[in-house]
């Protein structure tokens, strides 16, 4: 375990998981054993990191958020308060389903919105959002925009977190960094 990162006294910090330096972790969180966190990502209040979880670096977890094992998440994930994560697909009290977890990938710069779930055995593609409350029952591509219970795809974003407009081309460029994107056989693609 590294020492080059920030960890409030209340969070507790199990021995055998991986952080990487610049990380900070806040109040009330868990890290538990087996779990890789990666350089300077933020853990906000009252997060649980379980084991064999993998998070890439500079990944920000908003508060409230517990990240079940089976979670992958790249570089520069963002989970916002309060969305939640599922690891098995039927789940009951009295039948351990422990070497059922289906694992989720959530791919590098995607957005996940403040109380959306993720129903486990889905990857979010790259730079996808994943609006506030959605309900992501299956998997989202690349850039994509879903919202809604179930979450419904209602566009295309930029990887500054901008709806794309296309021309009649196919074209589209992000207004705040000016970077173009095509979209072409139902797939965006960054030129």
């Amino acid at each position: 375990m590294s020492v080059n990162f920030f960890a409030h006294p209340s969070a507790i910090i199990d021995e055998g998981c991986a952080i990487g330096a610049g990380t900070r972790i806040w109040h009330f969180s868990h890290i538990m054993p087996g779990c890789i966190i990666g350089e300077h990502c933020n853990l906000g209040q009252n997060v649980v990191v379980s084991p064999r979880v993998v998070l890439g670096n500079n990944v920000r977890v908003q508060n409230n958020v517990s990240i079940y094992e089976g979670v992958i998440c790249e570089d520069d994930v963002f989970l916002g308060p309060g969305m939640v994560f599922t690891n098995v697909i039927n789940p009951r009290s009295a039948v351990s389903r422990k070497h059922e977890y289906k694992q989720t990938l959530v791919k590098k710069g995607a957005t996940i919105g403040a109380n959306a779930t993720i129903v486990c055995g889905h990857t979010i593609g790259a730079y996808a959002f994943i609006g506030a409350g959605a309900v992501v029952t299956r998997d989202v591509p690349a850039y994509a925009l879903v919202v809604g219970n179930p979450a419904r795809q209602t566009g295309w974003m930029s990887e500054y977190g901008h709806k794309l407009k296309f021309d009649a081309t196919g074209k589209a460029v992000c207004p705040e960094s000016g970077a173009g994107y095509e979209l072409k056989s139902g797939q965006v693609i960054r030129r």
